[in-house]
């Protein structure tokens, strides 16, 4: 997760007192119900973030990063002796295919769509009106969901000794094979962080404009993209396919879920008495 730190400059430059309700529309002797379920959130927000709470998350998780990025320095290199043990055979089943794979020509190009997924959630969010009304709101979310993510693959990273792909085989340079980072291989921080941009950007969309027949579409991209970067990893011989699959599922699901714990959660109706001109009456209040 090279780029928190921008991430991070962003979260600082930006307003966090973005904590809005939806409106709320009377019915009874006062005002007339009128549905807008499906029209956009022009003016408003879906999501509720809060400074100290959301705050203290993702500095929570930038502590997380930087134990998870010294768990990483200090792995231990593959002896001789063990990487004798890595063979084909060893591996279960689904992981076999490609066991000694080795391109560093993939793996530099994965890095083209590595990097340019964390733009994504930037650019959706100037460009949609309603997103961009609510900017910096969303750009905390954001990070957030960054920060967690990059939280959970260091952390993992630094405890889980895996053998990448290209140490069972011989195309890798000796010297590589052996060294701490090959270990690396569970689970797969390039594909989680693009899956984690992707879903996010189709979530955030999704909310604030409900009905939106484009939302299928941001989603179905999010989904190519993460199986574009897995087939990227995959092929550059850096993570087995089981360790591809996992990580779309996390980053995922992390984009998906972060906004979702933030949605505004309202009572769905209220009902009270009410008094106009010495007239009884009562108010049923429905919130979207």
């Amino acid at each position: 997760m090279k780029h928190l730190p921008i991430l991070i400059s962003c979260f600082l430059l930006s307003n966090f007192a973005f904590s809005q309700k939806i409106d709320s529309v009377s019915v009874g002797n006062v005002k007339p119900f009128t549905s807008k379920k499906h029209s956009p959130i022009i003016g408003k927000s879906p999501f509720t973030t809060n400074l100290y709470r959301d705050g203290g998350i993702i500095l929570g998780a930038v502590g997380i990063n930087l134990i998870g990025y010294e768990l990483i320095k200090n792995k231990k290199d593959l002896t001789p002796a063990e990487l004798a043990t890595k063979t084909k055979s060893s591996l279960p089943f689904f992981d076999r295919g490609n066991a000694g794979y080795y391109s560093p020509q993939v793996d530099k190009d994965s890095y083209i769509l590595f990097d340019g997924s964390y733009a994504i959630p930037l650019i959706a969010g100037l460009i949609n009106k309603n997103e961009r009304q609510k900017f910096g709101q969303v750009v905390v979310l954001y990070l957030e969901t960054m920060a967690i993510t990059g939280s959970m693959y260091t952390l993992t990273a630094g405890l889980v000794y895996r053998s990448r792909p290209f140490v069972y085989g011989s195309k890798a340079p000796l010297e590589k094979r052996l060294d701490k980072g090959a270990q690396r291989s569970f689970y797969g921080g390039h594909v989680a962080t693009t899956a984690a941009a992707g879903f996010f950007t189709a979530k955030v969309f999704q909310e604030f404009n409900p009905g939106s027949r484009i939302t299928p579409y941001l989603y179905g991209a999010a989904g190519s993209l993460t199986v574009l970067m897995g087939y990227f990893r995959y092929r550059a011989g850096y993570h087995f396919l089981s360790d591809c699959v996992l990580s779309g599922i996390i980053g995922g699901a992390t984009g998906i879920l972060v906004p979702h714990f933030h949605k505004n959660k309202n009572k769905n109706f209220t009902l009270s008495p009410n008094f106009m001109n010495s007239q009884p009456g009562f108010n049923f209040t429905l919130k979207l």
